[in-house]
């Protein structure tokens, strides 16, 4: 018989090659796999216990619908079911639910028009007390300078 140059497979292992496993903190909220054309978030049905009936209503009519708890195996493993929406995923009072992305987009940018309205309106209040003997700046930008060390 002739002799071979092999290793024994004994000698041979996978645990010489691998590479060291790191430590890394829990998430407390896992994020679901990403569906095209939807966003994810948690929205709060409860705190300590108590129901918030009102968040949760305002969500649902914004456009948030619940998860279906089999569209997202990934994440079922980790939530419980819950009692007022069957089929969905929460965890610790939070339900995941999803929406368009183009109604968040509408949603920010109906926002951004709220506070751009309200500085207009305070820039237009501010100003009126200006007088031009004595006049005011409406300076929104910020500046860093460095001290001449006298």
């Amino acid at each position: 018989m002739a002799e071979s140059n092999r290793l024994s497979r004994e000698l041979d292992t996978r645990e010489k090659v691998e590479r060291p496993k790191k430590w890394s903190p829990p998430q407390l909220l896992p994020e679901p796999n990403p569906e095209p054309g939807y966003g994810f978030r948690w929205i709060r049905l409860s705190t300590l216990g108590a129901a918030d009936a009102i968040n949760i209503s305002s969500k649902l009519r914004e456009g948030w619908e619940p998860v279906k708890a089999s569209d997202h195996p990934e994440v079922q493993l980790m939530g419980g079911q819950s009692l007022r929406f069957p089929d969905s995923i929460e965890i610790g009072g939070l339900l995941l639910c999803k929406t368009p992305i183009e109604f968040t987009e509408q949603r920010d940018a109906y926002y951004r028009d709220q506070a751009n309205t309200q500085m207009a309106s305070v820039d237009n209040n501010f100003m009126r007390e200006n007088d031009p003997r004595m006049p005011l700046f409406k300076e929104r930008s910020s500046k860093v300078t460095f001290g001449k060390g006298f």
